[in-house]
């Protein structure tokens, strides 16, 4: 028998095919959840790929992925631009991306530190409510690490938003999924599990999780961050 998926989200769309895409809808199969994946291509395209890679799960459009009960983004974040924002009005969209030169190159917008990726994220997708979360961990955890509520080996999750209702059903997520989560705060504080800080590519439990993200602005990067946010 399948575990019961979070309680205030029963529908899961996934926009991106890749390999983590895949990886969090095989994790949200099992956990329970109606989950549809959609890529570039169109659905009739994509379903033999999705059906292989995460059975259960359906070959959708990112229209009707958007419509569910929560979105993910599970693509380059050079992508996201590419992206009709008025799909997005009113969706909870989970951002998982992450702003990599080699993939990406240079978007100036996302340099800013003044702002995490995610309020980019979320000036395009204007009308969504965003959360950022299942960035900062890698395809294998999420393909191998996962374990049981009260499992000591359990890896922690960060989850990062402005609406209290939208992190809560987040955390629900990251819950099912196997994964233990850590609420960081704001969506500005999304910085805090960004590429090039201690949390991202750890693999730590909750208690280790919450001490990187405190430790944060006594890094080198939190010190560049606050520079540039006192600045304003």
């Amino acid at each position: 028998m399948s575990p019961a998926p979070p309680p205030s989200l029963r529908t899961l769309g996934i926009v991106g095919a890749g390999r983590v895409g895949l990886a969090i809808a095989r994790r949200a199969v099992a956990a329970g959840l109606d989950v549809g994946v959609a890529a570039r291509r169109p659905p009739e395209e994509m379903r033999a790929v999705i059906e292989a890679g995460a059975p259960g799960a359906s070959s959708i459009s990112v229209a009707d992925a958007a419509r569910r009960d929560a979105v993910l983004l599970a693509l380059p974040l050079g992508k996201i631009a590419s992206l009709d924002a008025a799909l997005f009005a009113g969706a909870l969209v989970i951002d998982a991306s992450n702003h990599w030169w080699e993939i990406d190159g240079r978007l100036p917008q996302f340099e800013d530190l003044t702002t995490s990726t995610s309020e980019q994220v979320g000036r395009h997708l204007a009308g969504a409510r965003i959360v950022k979360s299942l960035n900062h961990v890698g395809a294998y955890v999420l393909e191998e690490l996962h374990a049981p509520p009260g499992d000591p080996a359990r890896i922690a999750v960060a989850v990062a938003g402005d609406g209290a209702d939208d992190v809560d059903a987040v955390a629900g997520l990251v819950d099912a999924l196997g994964y233990d989560p850590v609420v960081a705060g704001s969506l500005a504080e999304g910085m805090r599990f960004e590429p090039g800080t201690e949390l991202f590519g750890a693999e730590g439990d909750a208690a280790e999780a919450r001490a990187m993200l405190d430790r944060f602005w006594d890094s080198q990067r939190g010190r560049v961050v606050a520079r540039a946010r006192a600045a304003l």
